[in-house]
């Protein structure tokens, strides 16, 4: 569906043609585009406020590139590609220059930008320490990405507890909170007895064998006896960064 089309249901709407509840109805169930090997959800921007991200992993380069491309001359305000390597961002890159690749976060995004728009309340992204980086600058760059004042802080975990004190005046002046741990995972339920705002843990997957690839800091983190706290899955980091947009957005 097409703005012109858009436009004419909504006319349609206030002229009394559709009510109110057959125009909501309409514009959930908008156009998709079929590729082949993708069928693209345009309309996903109306719905939840946020383009659809793009998982790279297992796709071929050029496929995640089309699609990326197709999203973004829709046209989108704003396009994210996750676990994307070089070769695929070298890909996106050629069909769509705007593009911005971070090698770290493996994120690829593309963004129009509003010069009329102001970021909200902070979200501070805080990470256990340097090895979790990946998984926070994931929620870093994304939660930024969507229009939220956004702050980094780096190796404050709990194997040198002093160290989140003496940046706790940055963590606190939080909206909401990310904690990204791998490990044990326990920074975020010491975070998570201290804050007075929602935090959000992501278990990253560091740590020795008995870290089971994150899978040791997920337990810990469920199990934890702070209220308060919410639990994503092993290294997602955008789904935090998305949520804790949203709470953002709700507080104004």
């Amino acid at each position: 569906m097409s703005q012109p089309d858009i436009r004419a249901l909504l006319d349609a709407v206030r002229q009394g043609q559709l009510s109110v509840d057959e125009g909501v109805a309409a514009l959930k169930t908008l156009e998709t585009e079929d590729l082949g090997f993708a069928r693209l959800d345009h309309q996903r921007q109306i719905r939840q406020g946020l383009t659809e991200v793009v998982y790279a992993e297992g796709k071929l380069p050029e496929e995640t590139a089309t699609i990326v491309k197709r999203l973004w001359h829709r046209p989108s305000p704003l396009v994210i590609a996750s676990r994307v390597d070089d070769e695929t961002a070298r890909a996106i890159e050629k069909d769509v220059p705007e593009a911005v690749y971070h090698p770290r976060s493996r994120l690829s995004i593309v963004k129009r930008e509003d010069p009329n728009s102001v970021a909200l309340g902070k979200i501070a992204v805080v990470a256990a320490g340097t090895s979790d980086l990946p998984v926070a600058e994931e929620s870093f760059l994304v939660a930024k990405a969507l229009g939220n004042q956004t702050e980094l802080i780096v190796d404050v975990g709990v194997a040198g507890i002093h160290r989140l004190f003496e940046v706790w005046d940055r963590v606190e002046s939080a909206r909401v909170i990310i904690v990204v741990a791998g490990m044990e995972g326990a920074l975020a339920s010491v975070i998570g007895g201290l804050a007075d705002c929602p935090v959000l843990a992501v278990p990253s997957p560091v740590g020795y064998g008995a870290a089971f690839g994150g899978m040791t800091a997920l337990l810990a983190m469920l199990s934890s006896c702070a209220l308060g706290v919410g639990v994503f899955n092993i290294g997602n980091g955008i789904g935090a960064a998305v949520l804790a947009s949203k709470i953002n957005h709700l507080a104004g």
